[in-house]
């Protein structure tokens, strides 16, 4: 039967709230009714009834599911479907559709949000997304576009890693709606199927990639790796074929380097590397990319085509290159095989059949480490044992010509385990028709990733024009197609404060539940959390364009004497400096290159380099640091330094810079932002360089307010939205004296009247900068003017007076919302403010040292709280199902208008009932606003109504197990590709547990060992090779060994989406500590009588 729009949607007709549709399948007795975002299953009687008041709207193929999107404090809905597609192929009963219209139904009146909702329409409909279909009623053998063909041997679930609209099937399981009977899966990639006959027999040749929604984005907004350890671009592409029961499937995966690391600036032509992160920022990352990668697949190869020549274009690649070797021979993962082929340099040296014919002689020794799969029915053959993993930088022309290659070896032994190769025109048949399937997969992943088709050398015109419209795409239409993406997998849980909060102290596979729960979790945040404290070294420093490390008149004073014994110069050291070196160290720097008009359009960063290497060299005196990351604006430039044992539970970490010179279009006065997440606490380090002039009051107030107006980091994160937020730098206010009575006064130490008519001091009180800001107690000298190498004001003929234009300040965001209770720790504790006295720059350098509070979240302890959260919220669809506590003879109503107002209005005085319909004539079904109103309800357990006892239960009593479920459907459930699921690493919030030796199990018997090239085409006369005899069990499941990795420190890290924590084995719920106090009824008319089902005649 051939597949046709099956769904239908109606439309409430008479316009008064709320708004109302129903989603009907031609082939389903129930249909879905959407009303007061609430779903609910109607039966064909109740269907039957209502439809009266409902006309069509539109027809659909299928439905992805419901986007909830945020619009300020309220969640709108929009039900998703598909309105056209078309057939890729089919395997078995199985057809295979990409999705080519979408329609967004709002589940609402007003249209909302719709620029926003067009964007990922224009990305659900941009030929990239598919999803399969059968005719039959079960859905046990449907062709799972997210598993490959060993995986699906193994009864996998469909993996959540390429299950794009996952996020979308949640709306509907909190109703406890099947969204296996409703809704259908879509896959992000690209599909071929063709038909080839192999005598009488149709074989059909497949070749799919899927994408992962892990790390998804385009070219220039999503590269190398996030704290996970997930990639960008990463897709795993699986050659199989089928020919009756028989199947051959190899899959490759391909995936960006496992690095921080990225492409800034307008991109035109040849794009520049930069590392986001200092190196051994990425170790942990790094570490845990390949711990997955190991889990998922076995034994991996490593195929790595950057460029290697430290001169020319390529030397950024070469470094990325190289620091990515150099990360994977010093970690735990120093065993995995790396094969180092710089494609181009090989090209350009010859052509590109020699080049790979080089490349074949590497890579062929390792065919038999990875194997093929193969299978007839349920008999398992052979198995594939690891994968090939190849990247490039973009990981696409480079790498879809090797992983082509690398494919069309594999073809030969695919068809000799399949016994197609007796006739020579069977292999060549075989070898065009994937040729070509792997011409135009690589230009589907292009599409995806880069906006165009790929580049292949084959036509200097075509690759022309792609390299053209890629330049276009990437700097002017890719930001938008982020959102979208975005917005599709991430969607109510994107932009707001409460999400922000979450993302902090949550695991990821919790962030998408309801609200209220979300809400309750950070009120009750501190039952999971412990307190502790860090550390923390800001120092700003105006270098006046240098470079000088130190000064070659005062040779004996160092950077060292301003950032780690400028306490010891104090008159009285509080600072036990040598016992507690600091945590991080924040270091500011302006006029790091010389403000002149060149410098102004394209800065240097050679300065940058010099002081970040010698800074790295003096604060390793005291404890191992590491660069964690920097940013520089032209003269403004800021770096973060971190001990190296903190590398671990540091994620997050995003950079801004705000242009204020010249009316913003400048870069001569700005600011860098740097934010990162510690364990459970947000940090935002600013250095800033405001409005020059001792009368520009009123600029300076601006550039201030700008600043802190245009900071925005990912996911919509603001600058004051953090829990800590530091500033620093040259903020240019002066002091409101005449010059020499300024003199006078600092040559007195006269402090006290200077700090007076401090400019900065004064603006700060009148609440127009800096507001709820902290600044120590100043008990030094102003900072500025001094003649070069001297202790002397400016004797210039400009003769600028002395001000304290160098400044740090700080504010908590807990203190600021609530000051009464913030403790001197958790407010930001001041245990040295003052300057150094080096002589390079007319500025002297300014360094501050707190400590602050930072939470540990305990995971563990975490999900112990969630679960009691949603036990005491109640059920996630607020229903209840009211029905009369004694046997009712007959078919009458027992529910009529009086009776109905009547129960209404005693629900009314629990919670707003927000719809109202029969299941019955004895039956009725009434949702709240609010699940604990539901739960107040049905703890009520009855009411007597006009003498009748009414009975009220919970119409998902199971409702734990529903928010099981919608954790289980953001959180990794990939299983191996070869061997069993491992034991679970202990939560990084549980102390580490001795690893268990697995059980020695017998060798698994050796496969046909695979051919290391393409094998000929036999002759016919010679019968084909016999099949190997099926695997035992045991084999198949055999255990990959992989060295043990240490558990990082209890309590620090959020657990890795690999290992989400484990729900209570119980459905039961758990004891709870005392329900949060009930929301407040809202007042207002009970909602319309529902229509009444008329018996049926």
């Amino acid at each position: 039967m051939a597949m046709s729009k099956g769904f239908k949607v109606l439309e409430k007709s008479l316009p008064p709230n709320p708004y109302s549709i129903i989603l009907q399948h031609r082939n389903k007795d129930t249909a879905l009714l959407f009303e007061s975002q609430a779903v609910v299953s109607l039966s064909s009687q109740e269907t039957d009834t209502l439809r009266k008041q409902y006309h069509k709207i539109a027809d659909a193929y299928g439905c992805l599911g419901v986007l909830q999107l945020n619009s300020g404090e309220s969640c709108l809905l929009y039900l998703v479907l598909i309105t056209g597609c078309c057939s890729v192929g089919k395997v078995g009963d199985t057809e295979v559709f990409k999705i080519t219209q979408t329609q967004f139904l709002p589940l609402f009146y007003q249209s909302q949000g719709e620029d926003k909702v067009s964007e990922v329409r224009k990305l659900l409909n941009s030929g990239t997304f598919y999803f399969s279909w059968t005719s039959g009623k079960s859905n046990e053998n449907l062709f799972d576009l997210t598993l490959c063909a060993q995986r699906k041997s193994k009864g996998a679930n469909p993996d959540n890693r390429f299950f794009w609209n996952r996020t979308l099937f949640i709306h509907l399981i909190r109703f406890g709606i099947d969204c296996d009977d409703w809704l259908t899966r879509a896959m992000c990639g690209s599909v071929e199927i063709r038909t080839i006959y192999v005598g009488h027999r149709q074989a059909r040749a497949a070749l799919v990639s899927r994408l992962s929604c892990e790390r998804a984005g385009t070219r220039f907004n999503v590269r190398g790796c996030n704290d996970d350890g997930n990639v960008a671009n990463f897709v795993e592409t699986e050659q199989a074929i089928y020919i009756d029961d028989s199947v051959a499937s190899y899959v490759q995966t391909r995936g960006s380097v496992p690095l921080f690391w990225e492409q800034p600036g307008i991109q035109v032509g040849s794009h520049k590397v930069k590392m986001s992160r200092g190196y051994d920022a990425s170790t942990s990352a790094c570490d845990r990319h390949f711990s997955q990668l190991k889990r998922n697949y076995g034994s991996i190869i490593v195929v790595n085509l950057l460029g290697s020549s430290l001169i020319g274009g390529s030397e950024g690649e070469a470094t990325l290159s190289n620091a990515f070797q150099r990360h994977l021979n010093e970690s735990a993962h120093c065993d995995v095989n790396q094969i180092i082929f710089d494609y181009h340099q090989e090209v350009r040296a010859s052509s590109i059949e020699t080049a790979l014919s080089r490349f074949k002689k590497i890579i062929e020794k390792c065919y038999d480490d990875i194997s093929i799969f193969s299978a007839k029915g349920v008999d398992i053959y052979n198995v594939q044992k690891g994968v090939i993993r190849t990247n490039c930088l973009d990981c696409l022309d480079r790498t879809n010509s090797i992983q082509t290659f690398i494919g069309l070896e594999m073809l030969s032994i695919q068809l000799m385990l399949l016994q197609c190769i007796d006739k020579k025109q069977n292999v060549n048949r075989f070898e065009e028709v994937f040729k070509q399937m792997w011409i135009n997969n690589g230009n589907e992943i292009s599409k995806i990733y880069a906006g165009t088709g790929a580049i292949q050398g084959g036509s200097k015109l075509i690759d022309g024009a792609r390299s053209a419209a890629r330049t276009i795409q990437n700097n002017l239409l890719d930001n938008s197609k982020q959102e979208a993406i975005d917005i599709l997998l991430l969607g109510s849980t994107l932009n707001s404060e409460l999400a922000d909060r979450t993302r902090i102290l949550l695991p990821s596979n919790i962030l998408h539940t309801s609200t209220p729960v979300l809400r309750e979790m950070c009120r009750r945040a501190s039952e999971f959390t412990q307190p502790s404290s860090i550390r923390i070294t800001i120092g700003t420093y105006n270098v006046n364009g240098g470079k000088h490390f130190r000064s070659l008149v005062f040779k004996d004073v160092s950077l060292s004497d301003w950032l780690l014994d400028c306490p010891n110069s104090a008159l009285v050291n509080t600072v036990n400096l040598k016992d507690h070196p600091s945590d991080i160290f924040a270091i500011g720097f302006e006029e790091i290159v010389d403000l002149n008009a060149s410098n102004i359009m394209a800065a240097s960063s050679d300065n940058a380099k010099a002081w970040s290497e010698e800074l790295e060299k003096v604060l390793a005196r005291d404890a191992p640091y590491t660069l964690l990351s920097s940013h520089q604006l032209v003269g403004v430039c800021l770096f973060i330094f971190v001990r190296k044992d903190l590398i671990p539970h540091i994620r997050d970490v995003a950079l801004d810079s705000v242009k204020t010179g010249l009316g913003g279009a400048t870069g001569n006065k700005g600011a860098v932002a740097i934010r990162m997440v510690i364990y459970g606490t947000s940090l935002c380090f600013v250095c800033a360089h405001f409005a020059a002039g001792q009368s520009q009051v009123t600029e300076r107030n601006a550039d201030y307010t700008e600043i802190t107006r245009k900071v925005a980091f990912p996911m919509g994160r603001s600058l004051y939205s953090h829990d800590y937020v530091f500033w620093c730098g040259d903020f240019n206010y002066r002091i409101d004296l005449d010059k020499d009575e300024t003199r006078l006064l600092a040559s007195q130490n006269n402090i006290q009247r200077l700090l007076e008519q401090d400019q900065l001091l004064r603006q700060k009180a009148q609440g127009l900068v800096f507001k709820n800001c902290f600044e120590g107690e100043i008990t030094f000298l102003p900072t500025y003017k001094y003649d070069l190498f001297s202790d002397d004001y400016d004797t210039s003929e400009k003769c600028r007076a002395p001000a304290w234009t160098d400044r740090i300040l700080w504010r908590s965001r807990k203190h600021t919302i609530d000051p009464e209770t913030t403790s001197e720790l958790s407010e930001g504790k001041l245990l040295h403010y003052g300057r150094a006295e080096l002589k390079q720059s007319d500025h002297r350098p300014v360094i501050a040292i707190l400590e602050i509070e930072v939470l540990q979240v305990s995971y563990t302890k975490c999900m112990e709280v969630f679960y009691e959260v949603v036990s005491d919220l109640g059920p996630p669809d607020a229903s209840i199902i009211v029905q009369p506590l004694d046997d009712i003879d007959g078919d009458d109503a027992v529910f009529d208008d009086n009776i109905m107002a009547a129960v209404l209005q005693e629900l009314a005085t629990i919670g707003e009932v927000t719809l109202v319909r029969f299941i019955d004539e004895h039956t009725l079904s009434i949702n709240f606003r609010d699940g604990q109103h539901a739960l107040a309800a049905a703890q009520k357990g009855h009411m007597t109504i006009c003498s009748i006892p009414l009975g009220i239960t919970l119409k998902s009593p199971n409702w734990i197990d529903i928010v099981k479920s919608e954790v289980g459907l953001c959180t990794n459930n990939t299983v191996p590709l070869f061997g069993e699921i491992p034991l679970e690493r202990p939560l990084r919030s549980a102390p580490p547990t001795p690893r268990r030796q697995q059980p020695s199990r017998p060798p698994a018997p050796s496969p046909t060992p695979l051919v290391p090239s393409r094998a000929p085409a036999i002759s016919p006369a010679r019968p084909p090779p016999p099949r190997p005899a099926p695997l035992p069990p045991e084999s198949t499941a055999a255990i990959v060994s992989q060295p043990s990795v240490t558990s990082p420190p209890p309590d620090s890290v959020p657990p890795p989406t690999c290992a989400p924590p484990p729900p209570p084995p119980s459905s039961t719920p758990p004891p709870s500590a005392g329900p949060p106090p009930p929301v407040p009824a809202r007042q207002g008319a009970p909602p319309p009588l529902p229509a009444r089902p008329r018996p049926v005649t």
